[in-house]
């Protein structure tokens, strides 16, 4: 028998399901905890954030907590995974494209053409020392881990509730997954652009599945619709072929650092996801499905 909760944090769908019903208000509560905790350390929204402090201190060593030296390390792991198509430095192109608020905050506006083009500083140039947990940023750039975070958290969280409750978990954070334990039946999945949209069911065992896309966190301008994936090589929202890409890896961190990539650099990161191997779900511009790396041909839809 299994139990679930849903709430709304991070501008997100956020569900926690478990095997184990009597569990499930101490599971939720450890996971509100620490979305909380990423959230203070990482949120860009926050100017009380760790990493707003790291940001408005650009071209200094700011002390830091270990939560948000992890959280960095990640997303530099997967800046260097994704060849830079996953990079954390473009909280500056992201602000440039009207993504400087929450997101329903952004949609109220009225339209505004994106800002002048954003030059990318790279992933490179951040300074992390691990050790004494001091971090830094050259002059004009701007972290954003909103690439990375989520997956982080619903990884964390799995593993950890799993862990302390001895059963089977499957957190969801947006359109990240992790699921860990052994559930006695598959988790099953339906795997969409949009919440609430038909879409294809899945089952998940373990492992991380990710949906990264443009058709949501998205914004009306002038010329069309403004959305948050940038293209690191441009510093503009992406306008490569995948609109939206789901991907099944052994965590939700590695599995997003793909989806996001695919739909940032587009054909760039299919070489990449190849040779991981990773099974993986595309959607191009005009709605034609293209599935890779063993994706499930079962998989029907909803």
């Amino acid at each position: 028998m299994t139990a679930s909760r849903t709430w709304s944090a991070w501008s997100c769908t956020v569900r926690l399901t478990v095997d184990d019903p009597a569990v499930l208000g101490a599971a939720c509560g450890e996971l509100k905890a620490l979305m909380d905790r990423v959230d203070k350390a990482a949120s860009r929204f926050r100017p009380d954030s760790e990493l707003s402090v790291v940001n408005n201190r650009a071209g200094a060593l700011v002390p830091v907590s270990r939560l948000l030296v992890d959280l960095v390390d990640v997303s530099l792991v997967a800046a260097q995974v994704s060849g830079g198509a996953v990079d954390p430095t473009v909280g500056a192109a992201v602000i440039a494209a009207g993504y400087d608020a929450d997101i329903e905050t952004v949609r109220r506006r009225f339209p505004q053409p994106y800002g002048d083009p954003v030059n990318v500083t790279g992933w490179q140039e951040v300074r992390l020392n691990r050790k004494l947990a001091l971090l830094g940023v050259p002059q004009g750039c701007a972290l954003d881990l909103g690439a990375t975070a989520k997956a982080w958290t619903a990884d964390r969280a799995a593993n950890l509730l799993s862990k302390r409750y001895g059963c089977a978990v499957l957190v969801e954070i947006g359109g990240d997954l992790r699921a860990a334990g052994t559930p006695k039946e598959p988790w099953i999945i339906t795997v969409a652009e949009r919440a609430g949209e038909p879409g294809v069911l899945v089952t998940l065992a373990h492992g991380g599945l990710t949906t990264s896309t443009r058709t949501v966190r998205r914004w009306q301008t002038p010329t069309g619709y403004g959305h948050h994936v940038i293209d690191p090589r441009t510093g503009r929202p992406a306008e490569g072929p995948y609109r939206t890409a789901s991907v099944w890896a052994p965590t939700a961190v590695r599995a997003n650092t793909f989806s996001t990539a695919l739909v940032a650099t587009g054909e760039a990161a299919l070489g990449r996801l190849k040779l991981a191997g990773h099974p993986a779900r595309l959607v191009d511009a005009d709605g034609e499905v293209t599935e890779l790396s063993g994706w499930p041909t079962t998989s029907r839809a909803a």
